[in-house]
């Protein structure tokens, strides 16, 4: 194989850029090294096609996949990395190098695409016949950049050196049709390699495209823009993920964007159906389940029942019990702003008859509730369509067979609160699907070392595949020399992430410091601005005693803010105030360090999982749906600050509550004080609360006229609080002393983190996808031999 994929290198070298090893640069190298390994896993890919397409399939409609970077991961799964690296390390290239080189496939934002892109790899790992459809975005979501602490967005132009890992299906294109403009869908194929498997599964990514990409005619006439009017209107579509909603024309967008990724994933669907079963539909569910990850892919409900319809003739009473049995829907927040409401001007005016179809879904649905008893007014909770918007969530739990969370917590809080009235009309559709990670990419690739020392204490490396295995490591919970080696691994991360940092940020942070990391999307919920107040009451507190007794700290923050989102764009501003401040104070700046990194992302993610002390997670208890982050630092041997949040519930059951740090309100006593909570009490009463809190309005801070902290104070005070910051404020100071004090005996501490990661087994995404091919989808794993 060794032999193989050099002449592949050096003939993809030569064909693609005219060189050889010798002059190459790391991205010419990294495009044809991964072109060349493309050559060795066609037959598989093909055959795996092939089987799949011999029983009854998933698909998987999500908006993200948040996949990262290909070319490591890949050849983790091929069993292949050790063999490449000796290979290049004959040529005098650094693998390494050549991994930097490649640019994140950045096409999602946060935890809702990196676990699409985690069931990617699991399905293919578990050999389960799973398809991912999705948005081959242009230029992903956006690169962030700081200056004087704010966030900047440039365009991120991942496909700098093209795509080695996907191959364009043009034969394969379909029509979308949306009023007034049709376009052409041209689907994107990424093989997703299964570890140890010669399955290889597919994600389906749709790039838009014009029908007519040129006006020759206008062009003639000296219309010049105009002549690619047409053409830069159907890239827009692919262009960049969620752009901003804040206009009419960025909603009109949006829509469109999740009518193009669904119209043309089920175009393909009943197409391949068509092609290997006829024309008999009402078979469709014998072959065929949909996973609709989210709300943003709710509409593939009316677009299959109207191609059934229209286009295949099928009686809409069919078409209906078609979809019925079809589609099942994943529920991943509560938040309101997350479940979808689309105007039905927008709807109308973009695909009309998506628009009928949905009415008559609602008509239809009222009629079932009359008779049921519901009263009017219960009626309206459960509408599809109501005060002018159409309601994507009541869609999707109207019409799809099952409804999961993706925590325990989430999953109850669904079905007792949220979501209640809607447990009581169909019980037997809710389910719970706790979210998982890959360990391939999360500590097989991005902890190395160890994985090697897991590997070494296990006997072999079948614990990549059956994660459940990391339990047994449990009978050396007090082997100091095993403890002893796990913590320098640990070291050994935090080193190297220092170096990182230096070399891409030119900041300086010690290795010898507690690694104190909150990494996820920026929303207020997630409540990084709690930990930037502590931050900053940390600071007046040294102030005030420079002798306070406690260890060295780094907080480590990483977080993108939707361009559109001022509040959390204030946060890192804010943040990055504190940052300034603390670096010039010569009191305090050996003691404690702030650190927001730019442009959090996979590969980034990468380097800081493995290197944390300490995992923050604390969301306001009841809002974070799942979490994923919370796992992957757990695995890596991070004990979990946090509130009973998520999974953060399920982490504190399986690893101990003695080996994590567990603070805040819970669900139930943020229910006993809905309607008699007083942020300003917490504010006037507590001369800590109040001395940070006024930092944001009495100058201590520069905002530059924008607004921001005025805002934020707004968020705190006139507006009390809504995700209780202030109320928590007392017991995450009194969790951060009991870090301090456990961080200081080095043998307990390193039981606590070590204990994580051997009772992190029960998240890992195998386990959760075979959850969901069993108990939604019913399917079963197909060998490709």
């Amino acid at each position: 194989m060794k032999e193989l994929i050099k002449e592949g290198l050096k003939r993809q070298l030569k064909i693609k850029y005219g060189t050889d090893i010798e002059h190459a640069n790391k991205g010419e190298i990294f495009s044809s090294l991964s072109t060349a390994l493309m050559e060795t896993i066609i037959d598989d890919w093909n055959n795996t096609t092939d089987i799949y397409r011999e029983r009854k399939q998933a698909f998987y409609l999500s908006a993200e996949y948040l996949m990262g970077r290909a070319l490591g991961n890949n050849l983790i799964s091929l069993k292949l990395y050790d063999e490449v690296k000796e290979l290049l390390e004959e040529l005098n290239v650094d693998l390494n190098a050549i991994e930097e080189a490649e640019e994140d496939a950045a096409l999602g934002n946060g935890g809702l695409g990196r676990l699409a892109a985690c069931f990617m790899d699991s399905a293919a790992t578990m050999e389960i016949p799973l398809r991912g459809y999705g948005i081959r975005y242009s230029n992903g979501l956006f690169k962030q950049n700081f200056k004087n602490g704010f966030q900047y967005e440039t365009a991120d132009n991942w496909l700098t050196y093209g795509d080695p890992w996907s191959i364009r299906r043009e034969k394969e294109k379909v029509i979308v049709h949306f009023n007034g403009m049709d376009v052409y869908a041209v689907p994107y194929d990424t093989p997703i390699i299964g570890y140890d498997s010669k399955n290889i599964n597919t994600l389906r990514l749709w790039k838009c495209e014009p029908i007519e990409s040129f006006d020759f005619n206008v062009f003639n006439s000296g219309r010049f823009d105009d002549s690619v009017l047409l053409k830069n209107k159907a890239e827009h579509i692919s262009r960049v993920l969620y752009p901003n909603d804040d206009t009419r024309e960025g909603k009109l967008l949006r829509l469109k964007q999740q009518y193009f990724l669904v119209s043309a994933s089920i175009q393909d669907i009943i197409k391949e159906f068509e092609n290997l079963h006829g024309t008999d539909y009402s078979e469709l569910p014998k072959y065929v389940a949909i996973q609709l990850n989210d709300t943003h892919p709710v509409l593939g409900i009316p677009e299959l029942i109207r191609i059934l319809v229209d286009e295949k003739q099928v009686k809409i009473d069919k078409a209906i019990e078609i979809a019925e049995k079809i589609f099942a829907y994943t529920n991943h927040t509560i938040l309101a702003e997350a479940l979808e409401k689309w105007n039905v001007e927008f709807i109308e005016e973009l695909f009309p008859r998506i628009l009928e179809i949905i009415e008559e879904i609602d008509l239809r649905f009222i009629k079932e509730l009359v008779e049921k008893g519901y009263s009017k007014e219960e009626i309206n909770e459960f509408r599809i369509i109501n005060d002018k918007q159409v309601r994507m969530a009541n869609l999707a739990i109207h019409i799809g067979f099952a409804v999961n969370g993706v925590a325990k917590l989430h999953t109850d809080i669904l079905k007792d609160i949220e979501l209640h009235n809607w447990y009581e009309l169909y019980p037997d559709k809710f389910q719970n699907k706790t979210n998982g990670i890959t360990p391939r990419r999360w500590i097989r690739l991005c902890n190395k070392e160890l994985s090697s020392f897991i590997t070494e204490l296990i006997g072999d490396e079948s614990w990549v595949k059956d994660l459940s295995k990391l339990k047994t490591l449990e009978k050396y919970a007090d082997d100091k020399k095993v403890l002893d080696r796990f913590m320098i691994i640990k070291k050994e991360k935090k080193v190297q992430l220092a170096k990182y940092i230096k070399e891409t940020s030119g900041i300086d942070i010690n290795p010898d410091s507690l690694f104190d990391i909150q990494v996820k999307r920026l929303h207020e919920y997630k409540r990084q601005l709690l930990n930037t107040l502590y931050v900053l009451d940390l600071y007046y507190r040294i102030k005030e005693n420079p002798s306070l007794d406690i260890p060295k700290i780094t907080f480590i923050y990483g977080a993108k803010a939707f361009p559109g989102y001022r509040r959390a764009k204030a946060i890192i501003k804010f943040t990055n105030d504190v940052a300034n401040l603390i670096d010039n104070d010569p009191v305090v700046k050996d003691k404690i360090k702030v650190v927001f990194v730019e442009n959090y992302r996979v590969s980034y993610a990468e380097k800081l999982f493995p290197a944390a002390d300490i995992s923050k997670q604390i969301s306001t208890a009841g809002k974070e749906a799942s979490g994923t982050g919370n796992m992957k630092f757990m695995l890596n041997g991070a004990p979990t600050f946090g509130t009973m949040d998520g999974a953060n519930v399920e982490i504190v059951r399986e690893s101990g509550e003695e080996n994590n740090f567990i603070f805040g309100l819970t669900v139930e006593e943020i229910e006993n004080i809905r309607g008699k909570y007083s942020s300003k009490e917490y504010y006037e009463k507590n001369k800590d609360i109040k001395r940070v809190v006024d930092s944001l309005i009495d100058g201590t801070f520069n905002d530059e006229g924008t607004g921001f902290y005025k805002e934020l104070y707004k968020s705190l005070i006139e507006e009390n609080d809504q995700y209780l910051l202030l109320a928590d404020f007392e017991a995450f100071k009194l969790a951060e002393e009991r870090v301090f004090k456990a961080y200081k005996d080095s043998e307990k501490w390193a039981k606590m983190c070590f204990m994580n990661t051997c009772n992190a087994g029960i998240f890992s995404s195998d386990r959760t996808i075979l959850e969901y091919a069993k108990d939604i989808w019913s399917i079963k794993p197909i060998q490709n031999k």
